[in-house]
């Protein structure tokens, strides 16, 4: 098991597929589930530009997240939480994206005998990237409420009460 906060965080990631993404707009505060490729805390997404939360964000790029199971015991809660802002990307930014994606998602590559359906749908969507100025892990194994505030930069992770 990994030792620091970070590295649970980090490890926590990778292991998990969805979040739950928060936007606010003229109509008011969305939340959409959506599958997700990590790169060390920065996320990716795609969706439909159309849909609410991705007006939402061409208008107001502050989202939070969330990423967790869904528990049955208040002692076994793990999960990130985090805020910060997502952009929409273009040219190399979303050719990187993908290429993110691709790995934790491999069926998104175009292989033989994909769906035409699914290739077409993945050619028309839009690239996210959510880049977060604030992280917690949330961890009830070590105690009820503990959460462990991760360091973005270089200063020491302190826990959050």
């Amino acid at each position: 098991m990994p030792d620091s906060p970070t590295q649970r965080a980090l490890a926590y990631l990778r292991e998990h597929h969805v979040m739950s993404l928060a936007t606010s707009g003229d109509e008011g505060m969305w939340a959409a589930a959506v599958f997700y490729a990590s790169d060390a805390f920065e996320l990716y997404f795609l969706s439909s530009a159309s849909t609410r939360h991705a007006i939402n964000i061409e208008g107001n790029a502050r989202v939070c997240a969330t990423i967790q199971e869904d528990y049955r015991s208040w002692r076994d809660i793990k999960g990130i939480q985090l805020a910060g802002h997502a952009v929409r990307l273009q040219g190399a930014q979303r050719s990187a994206a993908i290429q993110c994606y691709e790995r934790k998602f491999p069926f998104v590559r175009e292989v033989p005998g994909m769906a035409r359906e699914l290739a077409s749908a993945l050619q028309r969507v839009s690239w996210y990237r959510v880049i977060p100025d604030r992280v917690a892990f949330v961890d009830n194994s070590l105690g009820f409420g503990h959460r462990d505030e991760i360091s973005l930069a270089s200063q020491p992770e302190q826990p959050v009460r």
